[in-house]
């Protein structure tokens, strides 16, 4: 393979690298109250208008959680879509989510969004001297090397996430444990809500909000 074709392969990976989503946990707090023993079994609820990412979002969860020994319950049978919160229904959705046997809460809500351009330096490449053939004539050398020694730097955007992740116990429904995550250029909601997914319940184990059976 030419040299050429080398740095341009080169070129794409660094490029697909630099754009690749990525997903962090910030922080997370965990409040006084928490109780010694982990929660056991939890209500999840991702509060967005968007019916597709909620869904995702609460069954990705639901899922790595079932898989960790805790039950979970998707919030769509209680809380359905459209839903507007009014203060005359706290009493019921509270009694409709205790006889689930949840004893935790989790919330899943986005605080904000961002965009940032920021700009991706060029590549400058070193090549040693020497002599013969293309090194011997300076327009030999030079259409040789002119092309891969220098690729111009470009601007690119980078689409950032916040959410905020909080967990709640359902009999004081006060708030014991949470985090903030940001994600970075997400490539659709599927790829996101894995990752975020997984993130969130190694979290809350690592903190001891849930039993790891």
């Amino acid at each position: 393979m030419k040299k050429t074709n080398l740095f341009l392969v080169a070129v794409l990976i660094f490029a697909a690298v630099s754009c690749s989503p990525s997903t962090k946990i910030l922080g997370s707090w965990t409040g006084p109250n928490t109780p010694a023993e982990g929660y056991n079994s939890i209500f999840v609820t991702a509060i967005t208008e968007n019916i597709v990412a909620r869904n995702t979002i609460e069954t990705d969860i639901d899922n790595i959680l079932n898989e960790k020994g805790v039950e979970a319950i998707s919030s769509f049978d209680i809380i359905t879509p459209g839903y507007k919160a009014k203060e005359s229904d706290k009493e019921r959705i509270l009694t409709e989510i205790k006889a689930t046997g949840s004893d935790a809460i989790l919330t899943v809500a986005l605080l904000d969004q961002t965009s940032e351009t920021r700009y991706v330096p060029g590549t400058t490449m070193y090549s040693p001297m020497g002599y013969g053939g293309y090194y011997g004539r300076f327009y030999g050398y030079y259409s040789y090397y002119n092309p891969v020694m220098y690729d111009p730097g470009y601007y690119t955007t980078d689409k950032n996430y916040y959410l905020e992740i909080n967990l709640y116990d359902v009999n004081s429904e006060e708030l014991v444990w949470s985090a903030q995550s940001e994600t970075t250029n997400p490539s659709s909601i599927e790829t996101f809500s894995t990752s975020f997914s997984e993130l969130v319940v190694s979290q809350l184990i690592k903190d001891g909000l849930i039993n790891k059976n």
